[in-house]
């Protein structure tokens, strides 16, 4: 007997495949517990993974000391994770060099949230999202694009290296595109993504992290990809803080049209000494072309950013109670 089936029914179908479509395309979420009082602080370290070397090992013994003061919930890593070319495989003796071995302080015993940077990619780019690597040290979370809710803040991490059109067209370079191909796909599906879990957001605070820089004075510089693609997405959704690694320094550059404001943390190991260009004054903020890290403490009422460099001397501080800008050198 032929089964007849309703209009109804066939728009039925029809939603049921567009959700599970949908669901199938967001964003994993995680949930992390923040302080009895609703605050929530956290370390921003990219750059790093030189198996203790060019300082990694100084610059981490004072992320340890400004952790357990502030006893900070999470770490945030801004990619390069592993120099210089990401893992070989979940076995790579470079894991345990690099970040168990490295990250020992008792400051440092809790959660990374971790993106991939390009150097990454030119490793085995699938070993670090393997969830084997959080069996080899439990801290290790690693994914290319995910969300943290936390509170009343809510953080993005976004895949930026497939946005660099470069990376595809380098004959010197191998890059490990598994799950990114098509690119342009990839790219248009993440974007939607982003955009859409941005406006579903009720959270107060907005930070979104990747590895490569939007707006930077440093070596790299601009992003165009980026700055074409996401920022806008970032302004529409007024997003409070673009945090970012790649330029092998640390930086605060504030927007003239908005309040979304450029953090770059890739002072995790080797630095570029000397390597800046010029930017307007008035949006440069703070500018060290040295080793260090980022710390961020996030209240209902305000958020506090501090840049530390590799002896523990806090360089610059900057606070926003999201009406009202103030910064100190």
């Amino acid at each position: 007997m032929a089964t007849i089936k309703s209009p109804a029914i066939h728009l039925l179908l029809y939603v049921v495949a567009v959700m599970v479509v949908m669901v199938a395309a967001d964003l994993q979420r995680f949930k992390h517990p923040v302080k009895a009082d609703g605050s929530l602080s956290f370390l921003a370290i990219g750059d790093w993974g030189r198996r203790g070397l060019y300082n990694q090992s100084n610059v981490a013994y004072q992320m340890g000391k400004v952790g357990e003061k502030m006893d900070v919930d999470f770490i945030v890593s801004t990619g390069d994770n592993f120099y210089d070319s990401g893992l070989i495989d979940e076995h790579d003796p470079a894991f345990f060099d690099s970040f168990t071995n490295v990250y020992t302080s008792p400051g440092l015993q809790k959660q990374w949230y971790s993106v991939l940077g390009n150097h990454d990619y030119r490793g085995n780019a699938l070993a670090q999202l393997s969830p084997e690597l959080r069996q080899r040290d439990n801290r290790w979370l690693c994914m290319r694009s995910f969300i943290v809710n936390a509170g009343n803040v809510d953080f993005f991490f976004v895949d930026t290296t497939p946005f660099r059109g470069k990376y595809f067209t380098e004959i010197d370079q191998e890059y490990d595109w598994r799950g990114v191909l098509p690119r342009e796909d990839y790219i248009s599906g993440l974007l939607k993504d982003v955009d859409v879990a941005l406006k579903e957001s009720s959270a107060k605070w907005k930070v979104v992290v990747g590895h490569h820089t939007i707006h930077s004075a440093g070596v790299h510089g601009n992003t165009e990809e980026l700055v074409d693609k996401l920022l806008p997405i970032l302004l529409e959704n007024d997003v409070n803080l673009y945090i970012n690694g790649h330029d092998h320094c640390l930086e605060h550059i504030s927007s003239s049209n908005s309040q979304l404001q450029f953090l770059t943390s890739g002072g995790g190991s080797k630095a570029w000494r000397g390597e800046i260009n010029p930017w307007n004054h008035d949006e440069m903020k703070f500018y060290y072309d040295g080793q260090g890290f980022m710390a961020a403490e996030i209240t209902d009422n305000d958020i506090v950013v501090s840049f530390y460099d590799v002896f523990g001397n806090m360089l610059h501080n900057w606070s926003d109670s999201g009406n009202t800008h103030h910064s100190a050198w």
